[in-house]
């Protein structure tokens, strides 16, 4: 897939080798960028690993004073977008004091995220409450296709970042922390490390959500199991 991705790339450039254009990347600053995107992987649906947004709604109800939740790998904005719609049913509004901090490497994952906009079939399994409450439908040329409302919109904030960047300038305390399936991308010292910047980001009685595909019993200095893929942060 990444293969296909950079030779498509390489024909656009019209450039004949991985070798130059790796050269090319180097002395090309805007070139850089659609390297990355090229590179990352961005699988994604709203609610995907449904017990986790279940797990949240129950952390929000016993902590109801929660500020800041930070979805660390946003990708197209469905895992965000289906936090916000857990944090507004729960609250019961679209104006929580919750501030929702989404963020990802790849800037045109990023783009489609903020636009909201995606194939009908793409809220399929939500209920009819949640389709009529938090999605327009398209018409006209629009149609097959849906628009995350503007209230749920304005409630999170989409920025670039790289994970393996020294300098993240979060705000901190973090309350809940979404992380899901990136870690596995990285060797076992770079997981580490990351874990542990985000853990000192973490309120002590913070959430912090894995993948299906991770585990993290390893690092109990760091994390402990409060649930399927989820962690309290040890301080």
């Amino acid at each position: 897939m990444v293969y296909s991705r950079l030779a498509r790339r390489l024909r656009t450039l019209e450039i004949n080798s991985f070798k130059e254009y790796l050269a090319y990347v180097g002395s090309n600053d805007d070139e850089m960028e659609h390297f990355i995107n090229a590179l990352t992987t961005n699988l994604t649906a709203f609610f995907r690993e449904p017990h986790h947004f279940e797990a949240l709604a129950n952390f929000l109800r016993k902590r109801p004073q929660t500020k800041r939740i930070w979805c660390a790998a946003s990708s197209t904005g469905e895992e965000p977008y289906s936090i916000a719609m857990t944090v507004a049913s729960v609250f019961g509004t679209f104006t929580p004091n919750v501030q929702i901090l989404a963020t990802d490497i790849d800037s045109k994952v990023l783009q489609k995220a903020r636009q909201g906009v995606y194939a009908q079939n793409s809220i399929s399994q939500l209920s009819y409450d949640y389709k009529t409450q938090f999605f327009y439908k398209g018409k006209g040329s629009q149609t097959g296709r849906v628009r995350v409302v503007d209230e749920l919109r304005k409630m999170v904030q989409f920025e670039p970042l790289n994970l393996m960047s020294p300098n993240w300038c979060l705000d901190a305390p973090i309350d809940v922390i979404f992380c899901r399936n990136v870690m596995i991308y990285f060797d076992r010292p770079t997981q580490r490390k990351i874990l542990a910047r985000m853990v000192k980001l973490m309120c002590s009685d913070g959430m912090y959500v894995a993948g299906h595909s991770e585990n993290f019993t390893m690092y109990p200095e760091l994390v402990a199991p409060m649930g399927k893929t989820v962690y309290r942060p040890v301080v």
